[in-house]
């Protein structure tokens, strides 16, 4: 895969003229998930306290090390997932991907940051979930079998039983996060000191059509956001058209799962 960056053209300017306008914000969706607190710009591997320091294996990188601008704010590692509390094998806010996706990410983020610079704006790729412990993936699982919380079926899968959200793809018993070439994400807007993230429709883990690449029933503001934060990732990732936050390293080098605790 190339390492140079291509240039920003005309579809990406008129995503940023449409993510830039102005006037009073769309109405809020029914239902929609309470909003998460904007992370500060700095967070990353000093943001949460870790236990030790991890004995990673060989070819996975803090991508932090490699691109020091990203922001990353791992949703797993606290209580505001779809769990209400740190899903296990998460004990710090540290995004670990293998070498080749850090990379691509780290050519994504300088993508974005052009195409805000060339018009003014400070934009940033804000760094939801990378590499997934196997523990994650089972505790999710077992999460998904237990029984219905109305409270949590109402912020996270109104459309959908809990039990329901394997067999419909929202929640994957054999997940390719543990192959650490995948990233959930989304675009935020630097400002004082905090990343204020942009309004891509529907927030992160909202298992639900509306949350799907294709969804009908969004702004033009939200359209052009989302559109903008796929094409600073296609040149290296694919999308997953039923989570507009899921990315995939398009050219895995002899992918592998991973099994190690996130510290």
């Amino acid at each position: 895969m190339s390492a140079r960056a291509p240039a920003v053209g005309t579809a990406l300017a008129l995503t940023l003229a449409l993510a830039s306008a102005c006037g009073p914000p769309p109405p809020e969706p029914l239902r929609r998930p309470r909003p998460r607190a904007e992370p500060p710009i700095d967070a990353g591997p000093d943001a949460a306290p870790a236990d030790a320091a991890p004995d990673l294996p060989a070819g996975i990188v803090d991508v932090r090390a490699l691109e020091p601008s990203l922001v990353v704010d791992l949703v797993y590692a606290g209580p505001d997932g779809f769990l209400g509390r740190p899903a296990a094998g998460y004990h710090a806010s540290v995004c670990y991907l293998t070498e080749d996706a850090a990379r691509a990410l780290a050519r994504a983020q300088a993508r974005l940051r052009a195409a805000g610079q060339a018009r003014g704006r400070a934009l940033t790729l804000l760094i939801l979930d990378c590499y997934r412990p196997p523990q994650a993936v089972a505790d999710f699982v077992r999460w998904a079998g237990e029984p219905e919380d109305p409270a949590t079926r109402a912020r996270f899968h109104p459309s959908l039983p809990r039990a329901e959200l394997v067999r419909a793809g929202y929640i994957a018993a054999d997940s390719g996060h543990t192959r650490a070439t995948v990233v959930d994400l989304t675009i935020a807007e630097q400002r004082d000191g905090r990343a204020a993230p942009l309004d891509l429709g529907s927030p992160f883990d909202f298992f639900d059509p509306r949350s799907h690449a294709d969804a009908a029933d969004l702004t033009a503001e939200q359209r052009a956001a989302r559109q903008l934060l796929r094409e600073v990732m296609a040149p290296d990732f694919r999308p997953y058209r039923k989570e507009w936050w899921h990315f995939t390293l398009a050219d895995e080098p002899a992918p592998r799962r991973y099994d190690f605790e996130i510290r």
